[in-house]
């Protein structure tokens, strides 16, 4: 019964007598007891004034029902469906503006009603968006009470780590107290090593100079009388001084600290320093000639050779063309020799340094000490990782703990979740709160298309939209950004992308997140002539 009173006014409303072209909310205005007031007050005209195709009033208001009043405008009613104004031009202009066909009254036009086709699918896809809000919004909901639970486990989450980073601070501390205290044993001990393999290595090249040293003084004593004479040190002209070729008299005793001869002692204190990197010892056989073969004791009887019979002359003409082929032979094989490149010769491996130029192993003390040390620091390295691992934990979960995921949570979920949307052409990529980016589909680098900036909703829904900056310059143009529209949806997907500006991307995400409270179903029965 309440339903039924409730519809009385508006079946009243729709029987109420009002002129062609004027609405029901403005019938009140055309009064055919009184004269007619134009809507904007420019004038007042009797009331058969009204819709007599003769345009009186500056706002058109006189005539809308006909085309007389180029800014007038005609109600179409649309019962069944919604209903509509049009320009008063387009009335009986031969084309049907109204489902109900009634701006073409008088064109000769026949317009088929079809207010009650449009009304049926208008309401199919007003129910299916309001089944998608209804299941949208109860998802939400299950979204709003998940991050309710979530945030509170991740609340004493940051709380049990912010009370054992404590322990493991101190814990790290002492390990490293530990690690240095292990250290100096062991670069005391490495130290020692050290340095007696570097004196080792001092003497025994200092024990190679005198080697060298003697070895020269040796080769340069040609009379052998225990001294190096200048006329001895002349005989190596590569000590030259002064770049003429030769070692004068002058040079040698110079080279000699001005003596004319040194013994074996002054020679390697004052003069191997001098010349030793350009002493050349003299070249000796590496091998003695081979000794001649000794003579047989036994003769063999002598032997004479048989004398040749002279040769005719067709065996003179067979020798001389073998000589011939044998000459042309001979040729060939020098030319080929010439011609052929020489045999490729494979590189040779880097000489290794000798064995007396690698430090010794450790002895088993130092060993042990490195040993000691080491374990010290490999302990103290995993302390500190696991600490900086929980630091970063730490600042994680007080980022996301603190962002906001709107008005109650909702779109928390999408905090470590990515979407992509195919196209011909690209791969777009939505990571919301982080980043947007593009790739070629087939194959590329990505493109940044923006990274978070904030919600850019309008002030009366700021949540409805998000804004991505900062992304990869264009070519001689801004840095890309991405604004992302949230709308309502069963699911979470990624349902467009478009550029409409140069390097400003417009991209739609559908989530339950996005959902609004639905209003209450309304009664299915009843019969209404207008949505």
């Amino acid at each position: 019964m309440l339903l039924l009173l409730l519809l009385l006014p508006l079946c009243w409303a729709v029987e109420v007598k009002r002129p062609r072209g004027v609405s029901l909310t403005n019938h009140h205005f055309y009064d055919e007891s009184k004269p007619f007031t134009c809507l904007d007050g420019s004038a007042t005209i009797p009331f058969d004034q009204v819709n007599d195709d003769y345009c009186d009033c500056k706002d058109g208001s006189d005539e809308p029902g006909t085309a007389a009043c180029p800014n007038g405008s005609f109600h179409c009613t649309n019962t069944g469906y919604k209903p509509l104004y049009i320009s008063s031009r387009w009335v009986n202009d031969g084309v049907c503006d109204c489902c109900d066909g009634t701006d073409e009254y008088n064109s000769g036009i026949v317009c088929e009603n079809t207010c009650k086709e449009k009304g049926r699918k208008e309401r199919e896809t007003l129910q299916q968006m309001a089944e998608v809000t209804r299941e949208g919004f109860r998802l939400k909901k299950i979204l709003i009470e998940d991050w309710k639970k979530a945030r509170e486990e991740k609340q004493e989450k940051l709380a049990e780590l912010q009370a054992g980073k404590k322990s493991l601070e101190d814990e790290v501390e002492v390990l490293r107290m530990a690690k240095e205290e292990a250290e100096k044993p062991e670069k005391e001990a490495k130290d020692r090593h050290q340095k007696r393999w570097e004196e080792q290595q001092a003497a025994s090249k200092a024990q190679r100079e005198q080697e060298l040293a003697a070895s020269a003084f040796q080769e340069l004593d040609d009379n052998m009388d225990g001294l190096v004479s200048v006329a001895e040190l002349q005989t190596h002209p590569e000590l030259d001084t002064d770049g003429d070729g030769a070692l004068s008299e002058g040079e040698a005793q110079a080279l000699l600290g001005g003596d004319i001869q040194s013994d074996a002692a002054a020679f390697y204190d004052r003069v191997w320093a001098a010349v030793r990197d350009k002493y050349r010892p003299e070249v000796l056989p590496t091998s003695p000639p081979p000794a001649p073969s000794e003579p047989d004791l036994t003769e063999p009887k002598e032997e004479r050779p048989p004398v040749p019979s002279p040769p005719t002359e067709e065996e003179e003409e067979e020798e001389e063309e073998e000589e011939t082929e044998d000459e042309e032979e001979d040729d060939e094989e020098a030319e080929d020799s010439q011609e052929a490149p020489p045999p490729l010769v494979p590189p040779q491996p880097a000489a290794s340094p000798p064995e007396e130029d690698k430090m010794p192993p450790y002895d088993e003390q130092t060993q042990a000490f490195i040993d000691a040390a080491q374990e010290a620091r490999n302990k103290f390295e995993d302390a500190e990782r696991s600490l900086r691992d929980m630091e970063e934990s730490i600042r994680n979960l007080e980022q996301e703990i603190s962002f906001d995921f709107g008005p109650n949570g909702e779109f928390a979920y999408l905090y470590s979740q990515c979407y992509e949307l195919t196209t011909n052409e690209y791969v777009y990529r939505l990571c919301p709160f982080k980043l947007v980016s593009q790739k070629p589909k087939l194959g590329g680098s990505p493109t940044s298309l923006g990274t978070w900036g904030s919600w850019a909703g309008p002030d009366h829904d700021k949540f409805s939209a998000m804004k991505y900056e900062q992304g990869t310059g264009c070519w001689q143009g801004p840095n890309r950004s991405t604004t992302v529209r949230l709308l309502c949806g069963k699911e979470t997907v990624v349902t467009s992308t478009t550029e409409p500006s140069r390097c400003e991307y417009l991209m739609e995400l559908m989530t339950p997140a996005a959902c609004p409270e639905p209003p209450p179903e309304q009664p299915t029965e009843g019969d209404h002539d207008e949505l």
